[in-house]
């Protein structure tokens, strides 16, 4: 069993390098294509959504508390809170909606 830990530790580095150098490597001009720009512009936040917004529900004891908090979040900063103003009151949402 310790020796497939090592097999799936080096496969784990190979991929991530690769995605890492190959586009170092194989790409060498600025990239023209406007439709491959904003694919590449949107990338990050795409995965920062797909990793957060599945924490954002079980994170809490309640689905429903991280569902009214995700909500209550996207209201206020749709109106212009700052990112600090919105993680504090989604943190009160789910305090008072799981004190109740």
């Amino acid at each position: 069993m310790t020796h497939e830990i090592f097999i799936y530790i080096a496969i784990m580095s190979a991929v991530t390098l690769a995605i890492k150098i190959l586009p170092l490597t194989l790409i060498r001009g600025e990239i023209k294509n406007v439709t491959l720009r904003s694919f590449l512009h949107y990338v990050p936040y795409a995965t920062l959504a797909v990793m957060t917004f599945p924490a954002i529900l079980y994170a809490t004891q309640s689905k429903y508390s991280g569902l009214l908090a995700l909500i209550v979040g996207i209201i206020s900063a749709w109106f212009g809170a700052s990112l600090f103003r919105v993680a504090v009151i989604c943190c009160s949402v789910v305090f008072l909606f799981e004190l109740y």
